[in-house]
């Protein structure tokens, strides 16, 4: 964020010469906006609903108290009962008892306090659509007895109707619901960049939602005519990316069965700016995944997925230290091809966790946790059985909580180019911190803080969210949020989706 905005001053960052200023006005879309700020003043002020005054400004100080701790940083280590002492917008010190007399304390006995999670991949556009393919697969043709599926009726039907004003309330709502589940950093994969309107759009949203993102400047879904990916990166890059001090900074999205994406590639590395792209077995990718490996591999690349791939693709993404983001619900539900744990595990490299789309799962990290855990003890139980037709699990140890909480936050940070600020707990790091209910119906009586995360916990054990010493949740509640109204402006975005894609709306059609 900018100077001002950091001192509760909150700037309009948008520039009305693209003409997204009056389309936003008029859509409501601003109004939302301004409704993320409507109560600034008392957020200023603090108090027993709030959290500590002016949490996240430069000079104001505060003290977490008295909770379990899980750094996941092992030169810090863990404690029983902890306090976090967060000067302005990073952590100063972790440790019992820290002295810090006359500063606003959070009491967070009987609370566990980790680092924020860290999502790697995440299509926020998409965020009216929520449930709509909840039985569909990847594209049509897998089985005949799903007819709605993703590439023919999200990338080819509605996203080509998306207005800015939609990609901003969906963006936005999207990008709140995950930080009310303790997400605190998202990578924004972005494939509705029609125009630069669209583009300023998703980056108004990702601002207003006041949390850590990466904008991912993927393709225009459907090729919409006039779009100006990927040459725009050039402008998006200096207008919003010029400085490393911010809550936002810029991925390059490279699709490899995209005609030209060789162009992309060259201008993201140009631009310096981190390659992503998808790569899914049954999408055919596998040669040009080999031919890429050859020499075009990097350690600023983040592939996705990544199914169906031959083993020399994969030593090639060890041997260069690209990034591996694993979104296993989905790959197992879509026909992505089976989620490549073990072969990730067998080759040393640590994966990411990412929840994908929202029209078919949860975007919430306890169920990729969860998923990814089972899944990978599925594989290995098996083996140790004697099961037949499992994939080889030889020198792959069992997935332990602790483990897959690793891959949730620190690895995620880390194939973010973020880890030198977030992903764990350690001094001089920025504070990003959530605070889960230990003592709830669901949880207590505590007896193992990983176990407890990860088999147990969900959405409503989130009790306070903080980025970059900032409180953005306090006690249950996300501060400064008019969620009805944003609601109905999501719901008049979804309205206008359907009838744009001349899809109809039947709460009860069949897959």
């Amino acid at each position: 964020m900018c100077k001002l905005c950091d001192e509760g001053k909150p700037q309009n960052h948008w520039n009305p010469r693209r003409g997204f200023l009056k389309a936003a006005v008029a859509s409501g879309a601003a109004a939302g906006s301004m409704a993320l700020f409507s109560s600034s003043a008392a957020a200023s002020k603090g108090g027993p609903d709030r959290g500590p005054a002016g949490s996240g400004l430069p000079g104001r100080n505060y003290v977490i108290r008295g909770s379990a701790v899980l750094s996941m940083d092992k030169r810090v280590g863990d404690f029983e009962s902890a306090d976090v002492l967060v000067t302005g917008n990073k952590i100063a010190a972790i440790g019992p008892n820290i002295p810090a007399r006359g500063l606003p304390e959070i009491d967070a006995r009987g609370k566990i306090v980790m680092p924020g999670f860290v999502d790697t991949h995440h299509h926020l556009f998409e965020t009216a659509l929520r449930s709509f393919l909840a039985d569909g697969l990847l594209f049509d043709g897998l089985d005949a007895n799903i007819t709605q599926n993703y590439f023919q009726k999200i990338l080819l039907a509605f996203a080509p109707v998306y207005r800015p004003q939609d990609v901003y309330i969906n963006t936005l709502f999207g990008s709140l619901a995950q930080l009310d589940a303790g997400v605190t950093t998202v990578h924004d994969i972005s494939q509705i960049h029609h125009s630069p309107q669209h583009s300023d759009a998703t980056i108004a949203a990702l601002r207003a939602s006041d949390r850590r993102a990466v904008f991912g400047y993927f393709e225009s879904a459907g090729g919409v005519a006039g779009n100006q990916y990927p040459q725009d990166a050039r402008r998006i890059r200096r207008q919003y990316f010029s400085s490393s001090n911010q809550l936002l900074s810029m991925f390059m999205g490279g699709e490899i069965y995209l005609p030209g994406y060789e162009a992309a590639w060259q201008l993201g590395r140009e631009l310096g700016l981190p390659i992503a792209c998808h790569i899914v077995g049954t999408f055919g990718m596998r040669p040009t995944f080999d031919a890429l490996a050859v020499k075009d591999f990097g350690p600023d690349n983040l592939f996705i997925h990544v199914t169906g791939m031959s083993d020399y693709a994969w030593q090639r993404v060890k041997d260069t230290g690209a990034g591996v983001s694993l979104a296993v619900p989905i790959e197992m539900n879509m026909a992505h091809g089976t989620p490549p744990i073990i072969k990730a595990q067998q080759l040393g490299i640590r994966p990411s966790l990412s929840t994908d789309v929202e029209c078919t799962l949860t975007a919430d990290m306890f169920t990729q946790m969860r998923t990814t855990m089972a899944l990978q003890r599925m594989f290995v139980n098996a083996n140790k059985l004697g099961e037949p037709h499992m994939p080889p699990t030889d020198g792959v140890n069992l997935m332990t909580t602790r483990e897959v909480i690793e891959w949730a936050t620190i690895n995620g940070a880390r194939d973010l180019k973020l880890d030198r600020k977030v992903g764990s707990l350690a001094p001089g790091k920025e504070a990003d911190i959530v605070i889960l209910d230990a003592e709830a119906i669901n949880v207590a009586p505590l007896n193992h803080v990983p176990g407890a995360i990860v088999s147990l916990m969900e959405r409503s054990n989130v009790e306070t969210v903080i980025v970059a010493g900032k409180v953005r949740k306090w006690k249950g509640q996300l501060l400064d949020v008019d969620l009805p109204k944003l609601r109905r402006e999501l719901e008049a975005s979804r309205d206008y989706l359907f009838a744009a894609a001349g899809i109809p709306r039947n709460l009860f059609r069949a897959p």
